[in-house]
């Protein structure tokens, strides 16, 4: 049988539905769509790996917001739920050669053993046992997230409909380390062709205005061969409904086979929950407790309430979680939960380049002081000296934090959705459209802790309106510009206002790892910028990870006004001149699509899961001066 063991938050990035991963005995597998991630049945319980979290649920346009099932064994209790519950994967790429003989074959997508070759003329046939055949190397794919089994049989053919009566393939190989040294063969017809160049893409020409692939360009002379949109993953292993897109050849282990698409968010307390004891809240959403409520709205019929005298009598041994809140704590936090959401502008995600109207609510709320369970924000002992102070003009220390992330789609070949169709994207995670008030997105929680601080907004708009620091920024934002045309990508602004705040968090994450030994995989950033004098300009530096690293305080510890002051000091003398100095800070363009100006490996860049930017939109001369204009950074004064 094919199983495997992955952690459940790997099953929202990198290996959501749709995402390919290699199990420990050498098979391919696919991850398949959410339609079969909990199968009804009469143990199952889906509320106990509900999340609540109201800004992405209305966000996403979506009623719930689940966590990947963990597999339990059968247990000697009668009560027991969710046992057994297991995410399904599909055996992909379908065709195998066999090691020895080279033949290709061909498997249905379920097949639950590894299959063996099955021919003839098998050397190793002759023996007592028959090899294992193993995956070929090679998919195809599109960018609008379809996925396919490269086309051999057309391919060899040179035709998207060949005649050949006997087709026998196999995958020969003349001992070399690229594409030219693989050739397909067809023994039936004679016919062989080398997979040379099926991952290239062809640029326009006189002949052709829309930049095409090689694959779909060449497999047929004058005619092209177009996705047809397979989508293994939800079973559609051959064929869905053609979308017309260029097919591109591809390694199996690609890189660029499968970006997840991930929202996050921090958890902050709805507007109406003012006045509800925060403890009375949780003892409602605890899992036991949260089941009973289920049960009992069930048989309450139309317009009867959801009492707390009943919630106790329904909760039975269990009801002891309530005994300390008095029938009015309950009845008040139980309207709440149970009543009528809160009406709310209708929205969409944004595209990826504008986060700012999502990002809002957030920083209304954590820029100021709170205390809920589960955001804790409050204010440091004493405020920062003089010189930090005026540039520096707010720090709040983040206590705790929640953060959801969400699966809501993925892309294939770039990272960054050329199409910003959500409800497109959205789509490919399920082969049926859900049934209404069942939409549902996987989902997974982490708590931390963090540090957010924020920049004068006076002296942050003189600075930015300076004609040195735009001429600065000019080259970054053409370039940037000349991507988003490659690459059909939304048009977005570079400003002065988001390299600085951008590459002041990295220098920031990169000290914190010599001040208080957190690694820089473990902090992560959140950045809140919008235009203008009243626009956003802060930034959350936190800690959120799955394991205890991070939350015992260490990095609170480093917000309080003598520890902060001496981070950020240091942070920019060291970005006053770094290793690769002359060289990077006179850099016109360097790092990811050439979007960064004084920034490389050894001053700036951070590991990919504590970026939000993909490493784009960072110098260090608008921070701390370059060697021509010390004075041109934001915090030259400082540096």
């Amino acid at each position: 049988m094919i199983r495997g063991k992955v952690r459940r938050s790997q099953l929202v990035a990198p290996f959501g539905p749709g995402a390919m991963q290699v199990l420990a005995d050498g098979t391919s597998v696919i991850t398949a769509g959410l339609d079969h991630w909990f199968v009804p049945g009469d143990k199952l319980d889906q509320e106990e790996f509900r999340i609540h979290e109201w800004r992405l649920e209305r966000h996403l346009g979506v009623e719930a917001l689940y966590t990947p099932p963990d597999y339990r064994g059968f247990s000697q209790n009668a009560d027991q739920y969710n046992t057994k519950l297991q995410v399904p994967v599909l055996r992909f790429p379908a065709w195998s050669f066999c090691p020895r003989c080279r033949a290709l074959t061909q498997h249905p997508l379920h097949i639950a053993e590894r299959p063996r070759c099955t021919n003839a003329d098998c050397p190793q046939q002759k023996a007592s046992w028959a090899p294992f055949l193993a995956q070929v190397p090679f998919v195809a794919l599109c960018q609008r997230g379809h996925l396919q089994d490269f086309p051999w049989v057309e391919w060899v053919h040179r035709t998207a409909n060949p005649d050949c009566r006997s087709i026998k393939l196999k995958l020969r190989t003349s001992g070399g380390g690229t594409l030219a040294s693989q050739r397909v063969v067809c023994e039936g017809c004679h016919k062989e062709r080398g997979l040379e160049g099926i991952t290239s893409v062809e640029s326009p020409s006189r002949e052709r205005e829309d930049e095409t692939t090689y694959l779909t360009a060449r497999l047929e002379q004058g005619t092209d061969f177009s996705c047809r949109g397979a989508m293994p993953w939800l079973g559609l292993g051959e064929a869905g409904e053609p979308c017309g897109e260029p097919l591109r050849g591809s390694l199996r282990g690609a890189s660029n086979l499968y970006y997840a698409l991930v929202k996050s968010s921090i958890f902050i307390p709805e507007a109406s929950s003012t006045g509800v004891d925060p403890r009375v809240l949780a003892a409602l959403e605890e899992q036991t407790i949260a089941r009973a409520r289920a049960n009992l709205r069930d048989v309450l019929g139309e317009g009867e309430l959801l009492t707390a005298v009943r919630l106790r009598r329904t909760a039975r041994k269990n009801a002891f979680r309530l005994a300390e809140f008095t029938d009015a704590q309950l009845d008040a936090a139980l309207a709440l939960l149970e009543g009528e959401p809160e009406e709310a502008p209708e929205q969409t995600p944004e595209p990826p380049g504008d986060q700012a109207p999502f990002r809002s609510q957030e920083y209304g709320r954590i820029r100021n002081t709170i205390d809920s369970t589960e955001l804790v924000v409050r204010e440091p002992d004493a405020g920062c000296a003089e010189d930090v102070g005026r540039l520096v003009s707010r720090v709040r220390l983040v206590e705790k934090l929640r953060e959801t992330r969400v699966l809501w789609g993925f892309n294939r070949i770039f990272a960054e959705s050329s199409t910003p169709d959500t409800a497109s994207r959205m789509a490919l995670l399920r082969r049926q459209a859900h049934e209404e008030g069942d939409s549902w997105l996987p989902a997974y929680t982490v708590l931390g802790e963090g540090i957010y601080l924020e920049l004068d907004p006076e002296l942050l708009a003189h600075w930015e309106s300076r004609d040195p620091v735009q001429k600065r920024l000019a080259p970054m934002s053409r370039r940037f510009e000349t991507v988003a045309q490659e690459r059909h990508l939304n048009p977005r602004q570079v400003t002065p206002r988001l390299v600085l705040l951008h590459t002041l968090a990295h220098l920031l994450i990169n000290q914190l790892t010599f001040e208080c030994g957190y690694s820089s995989a473990s902090l992560r950033e959140r950045l809140y910028v919008s235009p203008g004098s009243q626009g956003m300009n802060g930034m959350l530096l936190y800690t959120a990870a799955g394991d205890s690293e991070g939350t015992l305080g260490g990095l609170v510890r480093m917000g309080q006004p003598e520890r902060f002051e001496e981070v950020l000091k240091n942070a920019l003398s060291n970005a006053r001149w770094c290793s690769s100095d002359p060289v990077c800070m006179d850099s016109k363009g360097q790092g990811p699509d050439s979007c960064n100006l004084a920034a490389c490996h050894s001053c700036a860049l951070l590991p990919e899961t504590a970026c939000e930017e993909f490493n784009r939109f960072l110098d260090r001369g608008l921070v701390a001066g370059t060697l021509a204009d010390p004075k041109l950074g934001f915090f030259s004064s400082l540096a």
